[in-house]
């Protein structure tokens, strides 16, 4: 995967699916349970990645503003 991959839309439509899931398992949660949630949901994707010069990537282009 090159640097050119990472954020590009795999989902399409079912990207809105995954977000309203993603929201709905933040519904009642405090601010500390919702970052640890999302914390467990970083590290369960990136054990599925599995590639670090992925991961690294992805890492580098989250962290743009």
């Amino acid at each position: 995967m090159s640097a050119d991959d990472i954020g590009h839309d795999r989902l399409g439509a079912a990207g809105d699916d995954f977000y309203a899931a993603l929201m709905g398992a933040h519904e009642g949660l405090s601010f500390e349970e919702s970052a640890q949630l999302n914390a467990r949901l970083v590290l369960l994707l990136a054990n599925q990645v599995g590639d670090p010069d992925t991961l690294k990537k992805a890492l580098a282009a989250a962290a743009k503003k």
